[in-house]
């Protein structure tokens, strides 16, 4: 088997901070690569009404509540804050992890959050010029903040649009996530490679993660033999690892 990372993205729905906190602690006791959550105001599974929190004052507690493991939003909805303000943010959160955290950015697209924040939701076209314009903003700002990043800080575009989104990846982007089955990971990688040589980036400077269930991870074989090189489970309450361990045993 291919060398590969191993990462696990915590849902912040249906749950308490203290179960929240305890499953990224133990997370990063076991060792994994990546720690995500989500960037959402309300459950995206079962009581559209449950528990919920926000997912960058988690980040800015995993960075100081972890040592080991890189850590991020998959992914941040872009039109949600300023990106200016955005590029300070991960900065700092940056600073506070000791240089681990990643910049993950999307074009958004869950009504319900725009709908109630008083965000305009736009069109998908719409979302798509505001994260290009974004990108560049948070790239700006990024070289322009004193102190710098910490870390290398790596932007990570999630999505699979493969006129735009895909575009974007290949010339905005360090690392890239989507979701599955294999033969989906394994036509849009091959689309990012083409964008990848269209504009003149060498497609090895992209790292390629993957979203995948619980129930997935006998399949990660498949999804290495697709392209990806960083397989990050999803999971809610009561935040299960099991899943998790199988694949860093199948890692080591």
């Amino acid at each position: 088997m291919a060398s590969f990372r191993v990462g696990v993205q915590l849902q912040p729905q249906h749950t308490t901070m203290a179960e929240l906190r305890s499953a990224w602690e133990a997370a990063d006791a076991l060792g994994v690569d990546s720690i995500w959550t989500w960037d959402h105001f309300y459950p995206l599974y079962g009581d559209g009404d449950g528990t919920h929190f926000e997912g960058w004052s988690l980040l800015a507690a995993m960075a100081v509540t972890t040592t080991n493991a890189k850590f991020g939003m998959l992914v941040s909805g872009n039109t949600y804050r300023n990106p200016d303000l955005l590029a300070d943010m991960a900065r700092t959160v940056d600073h506070l992890s000791g240089g681990r955290h990643y910049l993950g950015l999307g074009a958004g697209w869950f009504e319900k959050d725009y709908d109630q924040y008083g965000y305009e939701f736009g069109t998908p076209g719409s979302r798509l010029r505001e994260l290009e314009s974004s990108l560049q903003r948070v790239k700006a700002r990024l070289a322009e903040l004193n102190p710098g990043p910490m870390g290398d800080l790596p932007i990570l575009i999630g999505g699979g649009g493969e006129k735009v989104t895909l575009r974007l990846v290949a010339e905005y982007a360090d690392a890239w996530n989507t979701f599955g089955p294999p033969s989906n990971f394994a036509h849009k990688n091959g689309v990012l490679d083409e964008w990848c040589e269209k504009l003149g980036r060498d497609p090895a400077e992209v790292e390629r993660t993957v979203a995948i269930q619980g129930s997935e991870v006998d399949d990660a074989d498949a999804y290495l033999e697709a392209g990806a090189t960083h397989v990050i489970v999803m999971t809610g309450h009561p935040f299960d690892l099991g899943p998790v361990e199988t694949l860093l045993a199948q890692r080591d």
